[in-house]
């Protein structure tokens, strides 16, 4: 299998998604990426909690 049919393969899930659930994915993306470029280790469950419950109402 070509490298850029998994890449397709692994993306579909969230190009097919609805807007709602892509913001949401899109929002825990940037808060992960930012723990990394911080290098913070802590737990981040509450914080993509927050998220899902500010996406739903």
């Amino acid at each position: 299998m070509l490298p850029e049919t998994n890449i397709d393969d692994v993306q579909e899930p969230i190009s097919s998604a609805s807007p709602e659930v892509r913001q949401i994915i899109e929002r825990v993306w940037k808060l992960e990426k930012g723990r990394l470029d911080k290098k913070i280790n802590s737990h981040i469950n509450e914080e993509i909690l927050d998220i899902v419950k500010e996406e739903v109402q």
